[in-house]
């Protein structure tokens, strides 16, 4: 098989999975910082935990911003049904670098990642990341191709691949659509939180023996998410106000 072949099957089948890395770092940066040691202070070690989830919301708001502003049929969650494009996002973020949501990915997963405290555990990260991410960009650009063709390579030219080039800003063609971003984000912010507490309560439970005694603050933040979820769930099936508003 020709290489360019491979890669874009190999890119196809980690599109379709992409879903799992996030277990695969979540449990590996898990071991890291668990079995450990540390030598912040309690108030260093708890101002290191936000500067990571720092991190993280920096990488949601990529994100947001970019779903937001984003048309129907792109920039989604399309694993199931597979890659779907009706129409080459060319403004807002897109006229900026051409993976957006991939950099969104990027931050958040890295603001995990410093948990750990390891530099070169987030070394480690950042190379899987390029490695795993690079075959899922070429098949979703080969995509396009065979779709638009030389519409999508003609913005592909003076628009980079992963990171932005913040002087091609353009306006979006859309406005922002917070319904969107409501829809398709609501389990990655309840995600999010679930993931920083499993770090803190687990450390603490390791090293006293008892939950979220001294960080009861990241209780409070996964409840606020665990409401919103169900709030923004029960909309979804008793109302249409987070249906599509976009033709």
């Amino acid at each position: 098989m020709a290489l360019k072949n491979e890669l874009r099957t190999q890119g196809d089948f980690l599109f379709k999975y992409r879903s799992y890395l996030p277990i695969i770092i979540l449990v590996a940066a898990l071991f890291v910082y668990l079995f450990q040691d540390f030598h912040f202070i309690e108030n260093e070690k708890t101002v290191w935990e936000l500067v990571c989830l720092d991190v993280a919301v920096f990488g949601l708001l990529i994100r947001i911003i970019t779903i937001g502003f984003s048309g129907n049929n792109t920039s989604g969650r399309n694993t199931a049904e597979g890659q779907i494009a009706d129409e080459v996002n060319r403004t807002g973020p897109y006229a900026t670098v051409r993976h957006p949501l991939y950099v969104g990915n990027y931050f958040m997963w890295l603001g995990l990642a410093m948990f750990t405290q390891n530099i070169w555990f987030c070394v480690a990260f950042t190379f899987l990341y390029w490695v795993y991410y690079e075959r899922i960009m070429y098949a979703e650009e080969m995509f396009l191709i065979d779709k638009y063709c030389t519409d999508y390579t003609d913005w592909s030219m003076i628009t980079p691949a992963f990171i932005p080039k913040l002087g091609n800003w353009t306006r979006p063609k859309y406005k922002f659509s917070w319904r969107k971003v409501i829809r398709q984000e609501k389990a990655g912010i309840l995600n999010l939180f679930v993931i920083c507490l499993l770090f803190v309560a687990g450390r603490q439970y390791l090293d006293s023996g008892t939950f979220l005694e001294t960080d009861k603050h990241w209780l409070y933040f996964l409840i606020a998410a665990v409401v919103w979820y169900i709030i923004i769930k029960v909309l979804q099936k008793t109302t249409n106000i987070l249906s599509n508003d976009r033709s």
